[in-house]
């Protein structure tokens, strides 16, 4: 991004802004699904709240690597400095807050073991760094034949992206037994049916190399290359249809897993992998996702102009977002606790079945208003504050 005012792409920070509020507001949906022996669902109510306000914020994290993907590629620079540029702003915030969560959460020293491996399993939000850095890598690789791509032959790179992001659904679709794939760590998963080219000793089925967030970052890519200025009238008459579709397949897909394990009798609970099955349709590698993604996108583009707001408020909290990616659990978690025990719990609450949506607004609001505050202050301590927030 742009140090200079003036040179800024304004649309993008009112898209970070809100992609950072979305990743909040998808963390505070997580209790009402996520508890007990790892998942559990109250009431009938509290699901379908659920498929709504944490389907509405799905697209944030893919929206962060539009964003990035929009500003750094293809490389503006060599490879050498762009990385050197990338450890500062991401890394070094990066290690600074891994440590924070390893002393806040859990066993200081286990953590810190856990750290020379993978992130800490307390601050689960930390998977997004990795799988940033991984796209990073790519950039290089990648930037001379972007420099080049013509709009046709992208076009059908998005497409052949688009239909990978049915395959998770698919997997769901066909039902029945699952036999074990062992990834490229060797890790089996038991979730996943193969594909194309998949089996137990082989995960790179055809999509593999086409699959996840490479496809987002080439989606940045199309929009700064080849997509115009739109009227308002042209923008919502595809940005709405694109959403709704997307939002449907989001929705309905974990309402389909939902009332298959409950049977329409609830609460519902059992294992944290019941959930991660419900999560199926609306990861971020999926169709409706992707599809909200590009909604967003589309009506993002057109803020185009700035003003008092921008520059006082808006300017320095896009400024600061990532640092409040990494750090908004330390304040989530204890604004969300306390506004279930003040206000009780689904239905049973004390607003009846607005108990649970206004909980999740709420913590989404305070938490947001405080980190942005908080991350912002932070960033002006001279020297020190690049370090923190990045």
């Amino acid at each position: 991004m742009a140090t200079n005012p003036a040179d800024r792409v304004i649309w993008l920070d009112w898209l970070r802004v809100t992609a950072c509020f979305l990743v909040m507001m998808t963390h505070c949906c997580e209790p009402f699904y996520l508890g007990g022996e790892g998942s559990l669902i109250l009431t009938r109510s509290d699901a379908f709240w659920v498929a709504i306000l944490n389907v509405l914020p799905r697209a944030s994290v893919a929206l962060f690597v539009v964003a990035s993907s929009y500003l750094q590629f293809p490389l503006h620079y060599s490879t050498g400095e762009f990385f050197k540029r990338r450890a500062v702003r991401i890394l070094i915030p990066f290690a600074v807050w891994s440590l924070v969560y390893a002393f806040v959460w859990g066993e200081p020293v286990q953590n810190l073991k856990d750290l020379l491996l993978n992130f800490n399993y307390a601050a689960g939000h930390m998977w997004f760094v990795y799988m940033l850095v991984g796209v990073y890598l790519l950039m290089p690789l990648l930037s001379p034949w972007a420099e080049k791509v013509g709009k046709r032959e992208l076009q059908v790179y998005l497409a052949i992206w688009l239909l990978s992001t049915v395959v998770p659904l698919l997997r769901q679709w066909i039902g029945g037994p699952a036999p074990v794939i062992y990834g490229p760590s060797g890790i089996p998963n038991a979730a996943r049916y193969p594909l194309w080219g998949e089996a137990s000793w082989n995960a790179y089925g055809v999509f593999y190399y086409f699959s996840g967030f490479i496809g987002y970052m080439l989606l940045g890519l199309y929009f700064r290359k080849f997509v115009g200025q739109l009227s308002w009238g042209r923008t919502l008459g595809m940005a709405l249809p694109l959403f709704f579709a997307g939002f449907a397949v989001c929705s309905v897909g974990f309402l389909r897993g939902v009332w298959a394990d409950c049977g329409g009798e609830f609460p519902v609970e059992g294992p944290v992998g019941l959930a991660a099955i419900w999560e199926g349709p609306w990861l971020n590698d999926t169709f409706g996702v992707a599809l909200m993604t590009v909604s967003w996108i589309l009506v993002f583009r057109k803020i185009q102009t700035r003003g008092r707001f921008y520059d006082k408020v808006l300017l320095p909290v896009s400024k600061a977002s990532y640092g409040m990616y990494l750090s908004h659990l330390l304040v989530l978690g204890f604004i969300s606790g306390w506004l279930r025990t003040a206000l009780g719990l689904g239905a049973d609450g004390l607003l009846g079945v607005w108990t649970t949506p206004v909980q999740i607004l709420c913590s989404s609001l305070l938490t947001f208003s405080a980190v942005a505050l908080a991350c912002v202050l932070l960033q002006k301590i001279p020297r020190l504050g690049k370090w923190i927030m990045g």
